[in-house]
């Protein structure tokens, strides 16, 4: 059996962690705020509703694949503006998530999160680990 180091391990408890919170959020537009509630949403605040689609679907699909650790360097870079999109959609409510809408603190540590899986890759278990990781 291989031994993992214990930065390979760390790496998939950010890379599950973080695949899991992607996939909450993407349920929580479809089953709580509905698309369309999320399209709303996402033109109240000056961006096309439209847009709301394809966060949704990178949502979905980046948290799966980070839970599977498929190019899991690839998808956290694909996901950062997804990320820094909510980072600046929070910005002018303060810094406290506990603010009303919702403060800038965790979608910006959630980014950061998710630059530093992109800079260490995917870990343990990844279905397709990265070169430097095998």
């Amino acid at each position: 059996m291989k031994e993992f180091k214990p930065q390979a391990l760390g790496s998939l408890v950010l890379r599950l962690s973080l695949g899991v919170m992607f996939l909450a959020h993407a349920g929580q537009k479809f089953f709580v705020f509905t698309l369309p509630g999320t399209a709303a949403f996402f033109a109240s605040l000056g961006l096309p509703g439209v847009l709301a689609y394809p966060v949704f679907a990178a949502e979905l699909l980046g948290g799966i694949a980070l839970l599977l650790g498929f190019r899991t360097r690839l998808v956290a870079a694909a996901l950062l503006p997804v990320l820094i999109g909510a980072s600046g959609a929070h910005l002018g409510n303060g810094w406290a998530f506990t603010s009303p809408h919702g403060g800038w603190e965790y979608p910006v540590f959630l980014a950061l999160t998710d630059l530093v899986l992109v800079l260490i890759g995917g870990g343990a278990f990844a279905l397709t680990p990265s070169r430097d990781e095998v």
